[in-house]
């Protein structure tokens, strides 16, 4: 499936995590730092093949602000 980038965490700088993508089928793809066990068990109704990842919540305004103006 193609991603298209939306933002990332500048301070990251070239590598790291902490972006948010937009996927051909419309939905949002989030890259971040993984959920530990302890954490996981807070979630509910988590279903197989689901997880929670962790993201600055300044990248998912600046994700939304670019997809709203069409990138």
């Amino acid at each position: 499936m193609r991603l298209e980038k939306l933002a990332k965490d500048e301070d990251s700088k070239i590598s790291g995590c902490q972006a948010l993508y937009l996927a051909e089928n419309g939905m949002f793809g989030i890259q971040g730092i993984e959920a530990d066990a302890d954490t996981m068990g807070n979630v509910e109704n988590l279903l197989p093949g689901e997880g929670v990842v962790f993201i600055k919540p300044e990248i998912v305004i600046e994700a939304v602000r670019r997809y709203q103006v069409g990138r």
